[in-house]
């Protein structure tokens, strides 16, 4: 019997394990594979807090009302990272530089305006550029973009280094996390859960689901239905290259984001789509790779210098409103999830975070609500 068992070694199991057992919580983590095989490592280290152009331009202004509740938990969440880059032993490689959405035609910079609108009046702090302050911002941005707006909250780390990092951490204030465990079944008991698994079985009161793409099968083990999807995409990444990219850089054109990290590598990505695979392996598209890539081209077009060294492909899990799920599950005490859509790596720390002091029936250290994340009834 242990206090809080923790499904899923991602980002968000790993946080969760690493803020209970810092508070003095007895901790199981039960991973299937190994940790930060899934989503949390494969992504491409983007830190972000403005509303994504694509969804907001598809959906309309009524998603977005909807949406704005999110944005002071991915404030929190770059303020969370921030702080663990400060306190943990291991480098994350976090920035905070800012992100820069460019637009090249007049009815992009329509879209950016209104969306910015928004942003600034939920105080993020997103500014519009017109094309001499988006040059004098970011002169290596191609002269064919009209304008833009620049969010200076947004940043990245490293996808490779962190998640471990949190679970190290975890490790040393107590956690006990379980590789090749992976869980088949759930019994409710009177004194909470029995877990079952590939390395055996285990007992707490209280579990997280904090299984990201598997969240849905988890919780259905328990009678729960998660409204969740997973999607197959891809991105790349350079040969280590002079210092050329400054900033998170998104497209108004299309899917995109670009980042160089500390190593001189540029990581393009954006969320194009990946072949789906055998359990749940995607694979390369190669179309959708060139028309990143030349997009990619179009916004910097000295990228250019760098050669391609690697493209692969993962899976992000999503939910057409865009909002984390946090806390615990209408009629089922203990069992808790922690889930936060499309945009997990950068929400991770601040979900722990908050759903361990959930855990713990404490008030999480947040200033904003939480209602909207609830697990729905």
């Amino acid at each position: 019997m242990t206090d809080v068992i923790v499904i899923g070694g991602g980002i968000a199991g790993c946080s969760t394990a690493m803020f209970l057992a810092e508070d003095g919580a007895d901790v199981l983590l039960l991973e299937r594979g190994d940790l930060n095989a899934q989503a949390s490592g494969l992504n491409a280290g983007s830190l972000h807090a403005q509303i994504q152009h694509e969804p907001f331009v598809e959906y309309g202004e009524d998603w977005v009302r909807d949406y704005l509740p999110a944005l002071p938990f991915y404030r929190y969440a770059i303020d969370t990272w921030e702080q663990l880059s400060n306190t943990l032993d291991d480098d994350l490689e976090f920035v905070r530089n800012g992100g820069i959405i460019v637009a090249a035609t007049d009815e992009q910079m329509r879209q950016v305006e209104a969306k910015t609108k928004y942003e600034a009046e939920s105080g993020l702090g997103t500014e519009l550029l017109d094309a001499a302050a988006l040059n004098d911002l970011a002169p290596y941005i191609s002269d064919a973009m009209i304008g833009g707006a620049f969010c200076p909250l947004e940043g990245k780390a490293s996808p490779l280094n962190s998640t471990t990092a949190l679970a190290a951490a975890a490790t040393s204030a107590g956690a006990r996390l379980r590789r090749d465990s992976e869980v088949l079944g759930i019994e409710r008991n009177g004194s909470g859960f029995r877990v079952s698994t590939t390395d055996g079985r285990f007992e707490a009161p209280r579990l997280v689901n904090a299984a990201g793409v598997d969240a849905g099968r988890i919780a259905e083990l328990v009678g729960v239905r998660l409204d969740i999807q997973a999607f197959p995409i891809q991105l790349s990444v350079t040969e280590p290259t002079t210092p050329l990219i400054r900033h998170l850089l998104y497209s108004a054109a299309d899917m995109l984001t670009l980042k160089q990290s500390q190593a001189g590598t540029i990581l393009i990505g954006g969320g194009w789509p990946a072949e789906p695979g055998p359990q749940g392996r995607p694979s390369v598209n190669i179309d959708s790779l060139a028309a990143n890539l030349a997009l990619a081209a179009e916004v910097v077009p000295d990228i250019d210098r760098a050669r391609l060294v690697r493209s692969w492909a993962g899976v992000v899990n999503g939910t057409h409103d865009w909002l984390p799920i946090l806390g615990e599950a209408p009629g089922v005490p203990g069992f808790f999830i922690n889930y936060v859509p499309w945009m997990g790596f950068t929400g991770g720390p601040a979900s722990g975070r908050i759903v361990a002091s959930q855990v713990q029936g404490k008030a999480p250290p947040v200033d904003f609500d939480l209602a909207p994340f609830a697990p729905a009834t």
